[in-house]
């Protein structure tokens, strides 16, 4: 896979055209777990099941913004959707909980962490965190985002529940300061937890129409398998470990 740095610096010229539009979406409330908007997608053809589940059932929770929430997208199109699909596609008895909520900052993921786990039927296997994107839209200060997602991880591993990480970058006409500091979010935590990270969410697919709803900041229902292919592995991965 091509440097996710080299793909996103390429297309940060479309992300900025399309803050405006991005930032104007409003937040539902945080007992809206799965936000699904009007506009539809094309619906992707779902994989076909080839092993027979079997094993333990697996709770995962998958815990972020519009991306993880499946924004203009028809429901079961989300991303958490497109991964349980994968898991259960290879055997794994895995069912997600969508805790994406469109607007969120980290800072709002932040607030409604302890809530959203502490509603849980059950301590979950696995969570995917996802969030930073909004933070980037508002240009929210870097140190802040890297605050606010660490007391999310710390939270998680004081409850030792393994994390995957799907993060986000910045276009680089913010500045190169700004980048660096930002950019360097996700892989630092990465590496202080111990947690698997995919660098940035929509690697291979921003800026490809064919992938995108017309905002140019979403992924359509095409651009959201893309995006499973890579991601499950690691989901899948993670479930495994010890």
């Amino acid at each position: 896979m091509k440097s996710p740095y080299f793909s996103y610096a390429a297309q940060g010229a479309l992300l900025q055209a399309a803050l405006s539009l991005a930032a104007c979406q409003a937040a539902p409330d945080d007992a809206d777990i799965a936000n699904v908007a009007a506009t539809p997608a094309p619906s992707p053809a779902r994989p076909v099941q080839r092993v027979p589940i079997a094993g333990p059932k697996r709770l995962i929770l998958a815990f972020g913004d519009s991306l993880y929430a499946g924004y203009g997208l028809q429901r079961g199109e989300s991303l958490p959707d497109a991964v349980q699909d994968r898991l259960r596609a290879g055997g794994i008895d895995a069912r997600i909980v969508n805790a994406g909520v469109s607007g969120d900052t980290t800072a709002d993921g932040r607030r409604r962490l302890v809530y959203t786990l502490d509603r849980l039927e059950r301590k979950p296997d696995l969570v995917m965190l996802g969030l930073g994107g909004n933070d980037v839209l508002r240009q929210i200060d870097p140190k802040e985002t890297r605050a606010n997602l660490a007391a999310m991880l710390d939270e998680l591993e004081r409850r030792q529940i393994p994390v995957v990480l799907t993060g986000m970058m910045t276009p680089p006409n913010l500045g190169p300061d700004f980048a660096a500091r930002f950019n360097r979010i996700w892989p630092d935590l990465a590496k202080a937890h111990d947690a698997p990270l995919y660098p940035f969410i929509l690697d291979g697919v921003l800026g490809n129409r064919a992938l995108m709803l017309p905002d140019g900041v979403h992924p359509n229902a095409v651009g959201v398998t893309r995006i499973a292919d890579r991601v499950t592995p690691m989901v899948e991965k993670a479930l495994q470990a010890p």
